[in-house]
């Protein structure tokens, strides 16, 4: 088996839910339906998942299901954009990014500007990245640029961010998940952020 999957039966032994808890948890859409990868193996088919994913979407699941419904749950999880407004001077005073982020990116000065939960994303991102000191003022800009094109193209479907450098010359790329990447020789993985883990993250935040 590749070691990149885990069996359902290796999920639900590990986990110690059970068959009908984890698809309910899919008809609830908490688990994405393409997690669920059919393959063939001698036994006949078998459903397996992508084993970091999985196993840290359970794990989120059973920590927070006592605090939330499974419909809150799903919300949260849900890598759809919520419809979602807040003003530059609210979103310097909650502490949400940086005001450096904030002053640098944005195109308006007014304290009026109102972002979209999208835009927010993006500051969220390139935060997350200078904070880690991955990323200098520089590459943020071209960042922002590789998001505002690109990832609306994802219409809610899950996706990482990608960060490699070469020779001192960085790039970013956005890809369908789950999936695996091979870099040509001396690329450099600077980070691999999940959208949907940022999202995710943003969301409680603004909760």
């Amino acid at each position: 088996m590749e070691p990149n999957l885990i069996s359902k039966k290796e999920l639900l032994d590990e986990k110690g839910i059970s068959y009908g808890q984890l698809y309910r948890w899919k008809r609830k859409q908490l688990i994405p339906e393409d997690w669920f990868i059919r393959k063939s193996t001698f036994t006949g088919q078998e459903t397996f998942f992508p084993r970091d994913l999985i196993l840290a979407r359970i794990d989120k699941i059973m920590n927070m299901k006592d605090d939330l419904s499974l419909d809150e749950l799903a919300d949260q999880f849900s890598p759809l954009l919520p419809e979602y407004e807040l003003r530059k001077a609210d979103l310097m005073k909650r502490n949400i990014v940086s005001n450096v982020v904030i002053e640098r990116f944005a195109s308006v000065d007014s304290d009026s500007i109102v972002y979209t939960f999208e835009r927010l994303l993006y500051f969220f991102v390139a935060d997350k990245l200078l904070h880690a000191g991955d990323m200098s003022m520089e590459e943020g800009e071209r960042l922002l640029q590789t998001m505002r094109e690109h990832f609306p193209k994802f219409e809610g479907k899950a996706c990482d961010l990608l960060f490699a450098r070469k020779m001192g010359v960085s790039s970013f790329a956005l890809l369908s998940v789950p999936a695996d990447i091979y870099y040509e020789s001396g690329v450099k993985l600077i980070a691999r952020l999940s959208m949907n883990e940022c999202i995710e993250q943003l969301k409680a935040k603004l909760m």
